[in-house]
C-alpha cells in the first residue's frame, strides 16, 4: 500500500479523497466506494499500490485507440476496483471487487517499465478496470516511463476530478467510455453524473492528451437516437477529428439477460455522427474485419488503415497524410 496523494484530512481523523469526482468523506477505518483506498488511523493509502491483477500485451487497437501509435503493442496493467458499478460490466469479477481480493504480490513501476522495455511496447496502457483508482500505481510507473520514451495510455470512465488530471502531465492518451445520456448514468452505472464524464474530456484536450471515445450501445438501454445525437453532436463540437467508436453490447453481470446489440444499431449510430460532423466513426466488436473499423480519409474516401480485427492489415498514411490525397489525418502516428 502507499500514502494517496489527491486527499485532504477533515476532524476526527476522517479524510476526503480528491480522486474521483465522488469525493468520498471516509471515517477513520473505512474505505472509498471503490473498495480499493482505506483510512487507516486517519490517513488515506491506495491498498493496490504495486499490486497488479492483470499484467498482459495487447494490440492497442484494443483499447480501442485506432489513431495513437497504430499497429503497435501496449503493456496493459491493471488493479482490483472502480468507483463505477456499471450493471453491464464486462470486467465484473476484477472492477467489482475489494483490494483483499487481488494478488498480493507486488510489481513496482520500475519492474513494469522494465517488462515494456523487454516486450519492446512503445505504450502503457492503464486499462481493464479504473485507472483513477489505482493513480499512484500509473503516476509512479508514467513518470518512470517517460524517461525511457514510453507513452502512456488511459482506458477509462472519465469520473476523475479536475485535481488528478491537473497533476498527471504524463498522460499521452486516453479511450474515455461515454456511456450514455444523464439518466443512463444514474440509472446503470451507479448515480454518478454525465457532466463530470464531459468535463474530463474537454480538460484532457487543453492538457494536449490524444482522445478518443467510445460509446457502447446496449438495446433498451442507451440506444435510442437522442441519446447517440447527444454524445455525437458533444464529440463534434469538441473536436471533430476525434475518433468515435460505436461498440456492441454482449450480455454480461447484470444484464445477462438483455440481447446483444444488432449490427445494424451500431451502422445507425455511425450514420448519426457522420452527419454530425464527426470525421472519423468505427462500429467495434461486431465481426472481424468489419469494413467500418478501417480508416478513411475525410476528404477523398480512400481506404488509409485497413483492420481485421485487433490486427492492422495495412496502412497508407504517409507521415501523418492521406497518400491518395495530402489530407492531414489526425491522430499520432510515431
Amino acid at each position: 500500500m502507499k500514502e494517496a496523494y489527491l486527499y485532504k484530512k477533515l476532524k476526527d481523523k476522517a479524510v476526503q479523497c480528491s480522486l474521483c469526482n465522488r469525493r468520498c468523506k471516509i471515517p477513520e477505518g473505512g474505505r472509498g466506494n471503490c473498495q480499493v483506498r482505506e483510512n487507516i488511523r486517519g490517513t488515506l493509502y491506495a491498498m493496490t499500490y504495486a499490486k497488479p491483477c492483470s499484467v498482459n500485451t495487447d494490440p492497442i487497437e484494443k483499447k480501442p485507440l485506432f489513431h495513437f501509435l497504430p499497429g503497435t503493442e501496449t503493456l496493459s496493467i491493471a488493479t482490483v476496483g472502480c468507483n463505477l458499478h456499471c450493471q453491464h460490466c464486462q470486467n465484473w469479477e476484477i472492477s467489482q471487487a475489494a483490494w483483499e481480493a487481488g494478488p498480493q504480490r507486488e510489481v513496482p513501476p520500475s519492474e513494469v517499465v522494465r517488462l515494456a522495455g523487454e516486450y519492446k511496447t512503445p505504450s502503457i496502457s492503464y486499462t481493464y478496470t479504473e485507472p483513477t483508482i489505482f493513480y499512484e500505481y500509473a503516476k509512479d510507473t508514467s513518470v518512470l516511463a517517460h524517461k525511457q520514451k514510453i507513452k502512456n495510455v488511459f482506458v477509462t470512465n472519465g469520473y476523475m476530478t479536475k485535481e488528478m488530471l491537473k497533476d498527471y502531465k504524463e498522460l499521452d492518451a486516453a479511450n474515455v467510455d461515454v456511456k450514455g445520456n444523464e439518466e443512463f448514468y444514474k440509472k446503470v452505472c451507479g448515480g454518478v453524473e454525465m457532466q463530470h464524464v464531459l468535463d474530463s474530456i474537454k480538460r484532457m484536450k487543453r492538457n494536449k492528451t490524444w482522445v478518443e471515445v467510445t460509446n457502447l450501445i446496449i438495446p433498451g438501454q442507451n440506444d435510442d437516437n437522442a441519446s447517440i445525437l447527444q454524445i455525437s453532436e458533444f464529440v463534434h463540437d469538441l473536436d471533430p477529428n476525434m475518433p468515435l467508436h460505436f461498440s456492441a453490447f454482449f450480455p454480461a453481470y447484470k444484464m445477462r439477460n438483455t440481447n446483444p446489440t444488432p449490427r445494424e444499431t451500431l451502422v445507425k449510430a455511425r450514420e448519426i455522427a457522420l452527419e454530425s460532423g464527426v470525421k472519423y466513426v468505427y462500429c467495434g466488436n461486431t465481426y472481424p474485419g468489419d469494413p467500418f473499423e478501417n480508416t478513411h480519409c475525410p476528404n477523398c474516401g480512400e481506404a488509409l488503415i485497413k483492420r481485421h480485427g485487433f490486427a492492422l492489415l495495412e496502412s497508407h498514411v504517409d507521415k501523418g497524410k492521406c497518400h491518395s490525397c495530402g489530407q492531414k489525418i489526425a491522430g499520432v502516428f510515431k
